[in-house]
């Protein structure tokens, strides 16, 4: 059974980690112009059936719903998304991306490829895969909050 030095070890390498990946992508993602913030509100539009509500956006997004307007303005004014009325009700605003903002995703993918790329050059073809399957077990673990 780990011991709760090797548990708090653990957990310090993996937030090191992903503090790295973070700044790497940060990094990539810095010449289109785009924030990690904005990047996620794109790929939430983007995962949408159909064009979400702000306030759905911000539920999903799990940030007030000022922050959601001051991301789609940025966003806007990027060219990325744009505001459209919800037809059965103009009183409630809907974001959808535009065709510039699925080529920005594009992009955007790429930056987070090629971030992912500097973290995982120094690991061998076999040790990328067992690290994808650790992965996998640790993503599909239960969350066992207190």
């Amino acid at each position: 059974m780990p011991t709760p030095e090797t548990s708090g070890l653990l957990a310090e390498q993996l937030l090191r980690l992903t503090r790295r990946l973070q700044r790497a992508q940060k990094r990539h993602m810095e010449p289109l112009g785009i924030t990690p913030a904005q990047s996620r509100l794109l790929r939430t539009v983007a995962h949408g059936d159909q064009p979400l509500r702000m306030a759905d956006l911000a539920q999903r997004l799990e940030v007030v719903p000022r922050a959601v307007t001051t991301l789609v303005d940025a966003l806007e004014a990027h060219g990325s998304v744009r505001r459209i009325a919800d037809p059965s009700n103009r009183r409630v605003v809907r974001v959808e991306l535009t065709d510039s903002g699925r080529s920005t995703l594009r992009a955007l993918r790429e930056a987070r490829r090629a971030a992912a790329e500097d973290i995982l050059a120094p690991l061998s073809d076999q040790q990328r895969d067992a690290l994808g399957a650790l992965l996998d077990t640790l993503s599909g673990a239960p969350d066992h909050r207190c």
